[in-house]
């Protein structure tokens, strides 16, 4: 008898939420993609070769993000700099580079790898394609221009939100990369020139704060 009770109880709860649900006093899913669901601040989207606020690509073409990448779907090769006219701060820069999004986990490992900050990764996840080499993203796919923008491989795709791609600071804003709380509150990461904001997240009591305030408002 005490199973039947708690049997009747769970159909209870489950069918008061289907109810409730079907007559629109509470709707628990987004109408995508009527309705874009908000991201979290360190989603784990599309990637993007950043520059450095003078212009200068990051990317050194050291090859540490394909190294560390477990699916192995990054490809890089380097090239000198041109004394003349450097590409990069460096010796070298990304002359090639490549992503598989068919075979790319989205970990973020390339991100943790990269030691100039490099690779991020933004907000946008609508990347469908028709064929597989539309899912071959190149370094002219994935490299902003001087003034910070990012390009998309479809412009005209109607259900991506090309302001996503602006948004590349992610879970790098966090605090060091070793995560020691001494550095909390302290940038860390250089940024680039487009509107990403690289400061530091606040600290704990900060981010309490508001989340009460914006629940009580």
């Amino acid at each position: 008898m005490g199973l039947l009770t708690e049997f009747f109880k769970g159909l209870k709860v489950t069918g008061g939420t289907m109810l409730r649900t079907i007559t629109g006093r509470e709707v628990v899913t987004t109408e995508y993609p009527k309705e874009m669901r908000e991201k979290p601040q360190r989603f784990h989207g599309r990637h993007v070769l950043n520059r450095y606020p003078d212009g200068m690509e990051k990317c050194i073409g050291c090859e540490l993000c394909a190294g560390a990448c477990p699916a192995h779907c990054i490809y890089v090769r380097g090239m000198d700099n041109d004394p003349e006219a450097p590409t990069s701060p460096g010796e070298r820069f990304g002359y090639v580079y490549e992503i598989n999004m068919l075979r790319c986990i989205f970990c973020g490992l390339c991100v943790e790898a990269c030691p100039t900050e490099a690779i991020t990764m933004t907000h946008l996840f609508e990347m469908s394609t028709t064929n597989r080499e539309d899912a071959i993203y190149t370094r002219e796919t994935l490299l902003m221009d001087t003034q910070g923008n990012v390009p998309h491989m479809f412009p005209d795709d109607p259900l991506a939100d090309q302001e996503e791609l602006l948004t590349a600071d992610g879970w790098l804003r966090a605090t060091a990369s070793s995560g020691a709380a001494a550095y909390e509150g302290v940038q860390m990461w250089q940024g680039t020139p487009g509107p990403a904001d690289w400061d530091p997240e606040p600290d704990q009591d900060a981010r309490d704060s508001k989340q009460s305030d914006d629940a009580d408002g």
